[in-house]
């Protein structure tokens, strides 16, 4: 089991339950609370050590889409940990497909880039020890009944993903969610990769699923806000999404379960809850190590 576990975007949604549920394990020492709100993190420090009844929280200043930020707080963590949950994302609010000054999409830096750079910069300081869990999501392999697009390639080449990482594969696209699929891919792919260069850490990809309660809806307009937050309560009532603490509870095995393979990317078998299994069983891209190295060198192409 994991003593020391590290969390980003762990002052609401699932980030925060999941610091909740590791806290009442008794074999939880240390919670790092990786936020970029000071205020909102002192808040949900107070309320998680009044819940737990345990005063293992630290907090850690970091916002994930400023790389400066995230080796600022790499070097801030005096000792090492054992496990890294990479859960802060969305689908990076109404200016989701600007550039960045690293020529990054706002979507993917939020998503990926940062914590690609918290992974390999903590790994490379001897910092991480055992596990490290990337939040995916089922879009990524695409799911029909709930409107979302199987990622479509056409040669899988390191020019094609990066033109993902940078937006421009999606021209002058106005929806967030058309990307969002092809970034938690490119992501999964990611993880996949550093399981071969780094046999001694296990990672794991791992969709929380349909859940309600997140705070992915608040980065969206107020229209679509309204309509994702009535159809999921919607959906819930017939069983197609799971509440708050069952996509938490999948960081928290996903971390702790070792029958969790590495390199693996773990999400539902059908829909967006239930079950989860290998999804490379579903779509076989994500076994493929071509597209795994293609993957990761087209996402360092942006980072300096």
């Amino acid at each position: 089991m994991n003593k020391s576990i590290f969390i980003t975007g762990a002052n609401a949604g699932i980030g925060k339950d999941v610091a909740r549920q590791l806290a009442l394990l008794d074999t939880t020492e240390k919670i790092y609370m990786g936020c970029r709100n000071m205020r909102k993190a002192e808040t949900a420090k107070k309320e998680l050590e009044s819940i737990t009844g345990k005063d293992i929280f630290e907090i850690v200043q970091i916002d994930v889409s400023d790389l400066s930020s995230v080796r600022a707080a790499v070097k801030s963590l005096k000792e090492p940990f054992d496990a890294l949950v990479m859960n802060a994302g969305g689908t990076g609010g109404k200016n989701f497909n600007e550039v960045n000054h690293n020529g990054v999409m706002q979507q993917f830096s939020v998503n990926v880039l940062g914590h690609v750079v918290l992974a390999e910069e903590l790994i490379k300081a001897g910092k991480l020890k055992k596990v490290a869990l990337y939040a995916g999501s089922e879009a990524a392999r695409g799911v029909k009944s709930f409107g979302m697009k199987r990622p479509s390639f056409k040669s899988h080449s390191v020019e094609e993903f990066s033109s993902v990482v940078d937006g421009s594969f999606f021209g002058k696209n106005k929806d967030e969610m058309v990307p969002y699929g092809p970034v938690k891919y490119l992501a999964a792919l990611w993880m996949a990769s550093l399981s071969r260069e780094y046999p001694e850490i296990r990672f794991i990809t791992m969709s929380p699923g349909g859940t309600t309660g997140t705070e992915v809806a608040n980065t969206l307009s107020p229209i679509k806000k309204t309509m994702m937050t009535g159809m999921m309560k919607m959906m819930e009532v017939f069983g197609r999404v799971h509440k708050l603490e069952v996509g938490a509870r999948r960081f928290v095995d996903g971390i702790n379960d070792p029958t969790l393979e590495s390199g693996v990317f773990y999400a539902s078998k059908s829909g967006i809850t239930g079950q989860i299994v290998d999804q490379g069983t579903l779509f076989n891209d994500f076994h493929n190590v071509v597209y795994q190295n293609n993957a990761r060198e087209s996402i360092h192409r942006f980072i300096n």
